[in-house]
């Protein structure tokens, strides 16, 4: 059975969908048995492809792009081993959401993940920015990705 792992943000067009094609980009170059997902945890964007600037961050890094918005939902967690959180407000939605201890342990932050983000572990919303706030995020989800491939790794081997 395969590791899931979704990325949980607002709308589920900017950050999410970012992290979710960084995050396939690197389990399918490695070959792990990964599946990996997204969604918001607001309905503003359900059905809606991802922002057009995500698109365009993911391509200039040379990152593939497929998605379409959705929204969370309480009952996924039995779906996921990893429920990853872009910033704090978010988890607390989330971690508000699970219906027992065993499911709000399943939901972290991304940049927890990365030992050089200290205590900013906010991914921040790009959406009113521009083409710079869409990169940094792309920036910062990268820089978790190790730290995140090790921790997935490391729950494989103990499967």
């Amino acid at each position: 059975m395969p590791y899931r792992v979704t990325f949980v943000c607002t709308g589920n067009i900017c950050r999410s969908p970012m992290a979710e094609w960084v995050l396939r980009h690197h389990v399918e170059e490695e070959r792990l048995d990964v599946d990996v997902d997204s969604s918001g945890t607001g309905n503003w964007h359900v059905g809606d492809e991802a922002d057009d600037r995500t698109i365009a961050a993911l391509e200039r890094a040379g990152y593939r792009s497929a998605h379409m918005a959705r929204q969370f939902e309480p009952g996924w967690f039995g779906r996921y081993d990893l429920i990853l959180a872009l910033d704090k407000g978010h988890l607390r939605a989330l971690q508000s959401m699970a219906p027992d201890a065993e499911a709000r342990g399943k939901v972290r932050l991304l940049r927890e993940f990365d030992p050089d983000a200290g205590g900013d572990l906010d991914v921040p919303d790009p959406y009113y920015g521009g083409r710079a706030d869409f990169d940094m995020v792309l920036e910062q989800v990268e820089a978790a990705m190790p730290g995140l491939l090790e921790e997935i790794r490391t729950a494989l081997k103990e499967s």
